[in-house]
């Protein structure tokens, strides 16, 4: 398992710029409004990374291990429920060759609802914001229907 130990942010640009020229290229659900855009990374009270990624096809919240303690071992596709100050929220598990194991819990996919890459960014910033910002009434457990309620985004 590869270990984050520094912000990830620059890689995970790197790789999903080369995802967007080479496999998504031409492929209908992409927005060519977008670029691929890492948003708000930071580490999280377990020591593992946080944030969002803006790319055409898809604005997913990610998190990457940042130590062995605490990651859990599960196969690509299972699911696994992460706590942040917010709430808890499902993610799913992805592997890219570049970039090992990583969960990713999608918001928008496609995000085909962004005239301008600027409110994506927005909209991403906004959410990072809400993600760890503790609640001020006792926490919601996220599901598919309320993840993006409980963050205030619409759609």
């Amino acid at each position: 398992m590869r270990l984050w130990t520094t912000d990830p942010s620059p890689e995970l640009v790197a790789v999903f710029e080369e995802i967007a020229r080479t496999r998504m290229a031409d492929v209908p659900i992409c927005n060519s409004a977008l670029q691929v855009e890492a948003v708000g990374f930071r580490r999280t009270p377990e020591g593992h990374w946080a944030g969002l990624m803006i790319t055409p096809w898809a604005i997913n919240l990610l998190c990457l291990p940042g130590q062995d303690e605490g990651w859990p071992a599960l196969a690509a596709c299972s699911k696994h429920d992460w706590h942040f100050p917010s709430g808890d929220y499902e993610f799913i598990v992805a592997q890219e060759d570049s970039l090992g194991t990583y969960h990713l819990c999608s918001l928008f996919s496609p995000a085909l609802e962004f005239a301008k890459h600027e409110l994506a960014r927005l909209t991403a910033l906004e959410t990072v914001h809400a993600l760890f910002a503790e609640p001020m009434s006792p926490p919601v457990a996220a599901t598919a229907t309320n993840r993006r309620a409980f963050l205030g985004l619409r759609g």
